[in-house]
């Protein structure tokens, strides 16, 4: 029987990852103990309404669906380039949806994020004052290291689950220049340190850490962190910066281009079911218009809603869906735009 596509693109939630062939040698991992994956319905309180409906509502391209692939059976990291709305962000969603990945790990990236960031949180502050309030003659390690410590989401994808973790790296080409080489170590080990739990292992050799997310907590031994099932991360940008060549070449690339035609229409009907005649009109003047500037498919989707909820008459129907739908590339605002 075949094993590729592991990921299909269809949306139907299946056991498809367990049957992944082993990695390349020199992407096998041995972390542990093993830890099992959170269900879906773990994650279902910190996942917002519009992530759960994008996970079901996703039309991934036959590229996309070849790349991601590519990226499950390698172990590497996929890097995600396109306009806005074309889909990027999105994507993790509906891959950890159908492979039933458990709740996707989201890290959004500014020009202030360190590599620390994503690995783990420790608050000395917090752990000095708690230290004070049990008596005065407390020392700060009286209070417990690992209840001032929490993983973050890097460092939670990393931990040794049986199955791979969803990890979302949002807009990294907002980064410093420093993030993507600081990566590469990391992605390329599958493994870090926490030296805060290092030093204290000479006094306890395992701390139960906080993970991203929710208050659940996991057994760290002599503060080193090693996956077993190396996650599928997803890195997206929107193309505003070139990466460094030994970055580059150690991620599976897809560009996802702005969604058109039959595409469009899947996406549409996909989330808003059969197209009605005047969202048939919709789509044709949005794709028009996107001739002449960026939009985004958000953009239709939020005036194809409001234009068929609303009840309003024609010719203020017209007006509304043109206000939903400004250039995103143009200096000027809506209103000057439409000659306002």
């Amino acid at each position: 029987m075949s094993l590729w596509p592991v990921y299909t693109g269809t949306g139907e939630p299946h056991d498809g990852v367990d049957r992944l062939p082993a990695p390349p040698p020199w992407r096998a991992f041995n972390g542990g103990p093993e830890l099992a994956p959170p269900t879906e319905d773990e994650g279902d309180p910190a996942t917002s309404p519009d992530r759960r409906h994008r996970a079901r509502t996703y039309r991934a391209t036959d590229r996309a669906v070849q790349l991601v692939n590519a990226a499950l059976y390698l172990r590497r990291p996929l890097l995600v380039t396109g306009p806005p709305g074309s889909g990027k962000s999105s994507l993790p969603y509906a891959v950890a949806h159908e492979l039933r990945l458990g709740p996707v790990l989201r890290w959004n990236i500014t020009s202030r994020t360190t590599l620390h960031d994503g690995l783990y949180q420790y608050d000395p502050l917090s752990r000095l004052y708690a230290a004070s309030r049990t008596g005065p003659k407390a020392r700060p390690q009286d209070s417990e290291l690992q209840d001032h410590l929490r993983l973050g989401p890097l460092g939670t994808a990393l931990l040794p689950y049986t199955r791979p973790r969803a990890l979302l790296i949002d807009e990294i080409d907002k980064s410093d220049l420093d993030l993507p080489n600081d990566l590469l170590h990391i992605l390329e080990e599958g493994e870090y340190e926490i030296p805060e739990l290092v030093r204290a292992a000479r006094h306890t050799s395992s701390a139960p850490v906080m993970v991203d997310g929710t208050d659940t907590r996991v057994t760290v031994t002599r503060g080193r962190v090693r996956c077993r099932a190396f996650p599928f991360i997803v890195m997206t940008s929107n193309g505003e910066r070139e990466f460094p060549p030994a970055f580059l070449r150690r991620c599976v690339r897809l560009e996802l281009p702005q969604p058109r035609g039959a595409h469009l229409e899947e996406i549409v009907h996909a989330h808003l079911g059969e197209p009605s005649a005047y969202t048939q009109e919709l789509i044709a003047r949005f794709l028009e218009r996107g001739t002449d500037g960026e939009l985004a498919t958000d953009q239709l989707l939020n005036a194809i809603y409001l234009t068929g909820v609303s009840g309003i008459e024609a010719t203020s129907r017209d007006e509304l869906a043109e206000y939903l739908m400004p250039y995103l590339s143009r200096a000027r605002d809506a209103m000057d735009d439409l000659g306002g």
